[in-house]
């Protein structure tokens, strides 16, 4: 019988690599603590290039202690998003934080490019647990300094080589 389907070499490695590295599951405690990390909150990677060969998203889990919050600031061309998990987020959003929004827990929030924003857990008591999901494997952040946030952080600083405290 005749085969319908030409196979290359190329095929063969392919065909069996999705065998082994095809669907992944990460366990919740497994996740990587090796990320960008802010005071008072803490961020695990779960799906990342470094983790598991993603090309295209990164995700992972952020638990902010009450009252957090961030300094302004963006992550470039990348879409975020976030799935609140337990707790209460507020977000402020605008070129001077004039937008505010609350979810709870089992909602989701998405922030397209380029929107300053400011992430709080606007719970004095709880913490914040989130899913995150962004677009895309690169730490994007750019910290805007030139606005006056309505709510000012609480001197929160990136504490790694690319998130520099303002000087």
């Amino acid at each position: 019988m005749a085969d319908d389907h030409p196979h290359h070499a190329d095929d063969h490695t392919h065909d069996e690599r999705w065998k082994h590295d095809g669907v992944r599951v990460i366990k919740g405690d497994r996740l990587d603590p090796n990320t960008a990390q802010t005071p008072g909150m803490f961020r695990q990677a779960a799906i990342n290039h470094a983790r598991v060969g993603a090309q295209k998203i990164w995700a992972g889990t952020v638990t902010i202690e009450p009252n957090a919050k961030t300094g302004v600031h963006h992550h470039g061309a990348l879409e975020s998003v976030i799935y609140v998990v337990r707790g209460r987020a507020r977000m402020r959003w605008g070129e001077r934080l004039e937008y505010v929004a609350e979810a709870e827990a089992g909602d989701f929030i998405f922030v397209p490019p380029y929107v300053p924003h400011q992430e709080i857990n606007a719970d004095p008591d709880q913490p914040l647990d989130c899913v995150l999901v962004r677009s895309d494997n690169e730490a994007v952040v750019v910290n805007i300094t030139d606005v006056e946030p309505v709510e000012k952080p609480e001197a929160v600083y990136w504490v790694d080589p690319i998130h520099r405290p303002p000087e």
